[in-house]
């Protein structure tokens, strides 16, 4: 029987420039970590991008992954998102074949599950949600009866609850973040 390890989400806020994703990247691959999700876009900083990362493994598993994502230059800050309050998200488009008798019930199906249809076809539709991993998944399984013609999905990014997590000093020159407390 196979167990499944809990998945974990780490979000690292990093330089934006070139080499930055390969360099992370290839950390995880030398040190055998499985990304299962990985999500990267421009910050609030100028500069900055946040890469939001899910792996699969236990504490021990994170605090390696964490442990060398603080030892690569281009990384300002790490926080492990998976213990506290926090939002994440997920975003999918599912194209989906659809006819003239089945256009009605997956339209009751996209609505039920709040998400919206952004291009129509004579024999598909592909449709948007935005949610947490089971309810993406959820909705493509309702689908698949219809037939799941093809499916992107972004990758899990996440945001704590409640503070912000950084804030610039100001306009200055090439100013670095002032990371608050709890960073």
């Amino acid at each position: 029987m196979t167990t499944t390890q809990p998945r974990r989400t780490i979000t690292a806020l990093v330089e934006d420039k070139p080499g930055v994703l390969n360099r992370v990247s290839s950390m995880f691959r030398r040190r055998g970590f499985n990304i299962a999700s990985l999500a990267v876009g421009h910050s609030e900083i100028p500069n900055l991008s946040r890469m939001t990362f899910v792996v699969e493994g236990d504490d021990a598993v994170v605090e390696q992954v964490t442990k060398h994502l603080h030892k690569l230059i281009d990384v300002i800050k790490v926080s492990d998102m998976s213990d506290e309050n926090a939002v994440s998200r997920e975003l999918a488009l599912i194209r989906v074949k659809a006819n003239v008798q089945s256009r009605s019930e997956i339209m009751q199906i996209v609505d039920i599950f709040r998400a919206n249809i952004v291009d129509v076809a004579p024999d598909n539709l592909i449709i948007e949600v935005t949610g947490d991993e089971d309810k993406i998944e959820s909705l493509q399984n309702l689908l698949g009866s219809f037939g799941v013609m093809e499916v992107m999905r972004t990758g899990t990014i996440a945001m704590g609850r409640g503070m912000p997590v950084a804030q610039t000093d100001g306009p200055a020159n090439g100013a670095r973040p002032r990371l608050e407390s709890g960073l």
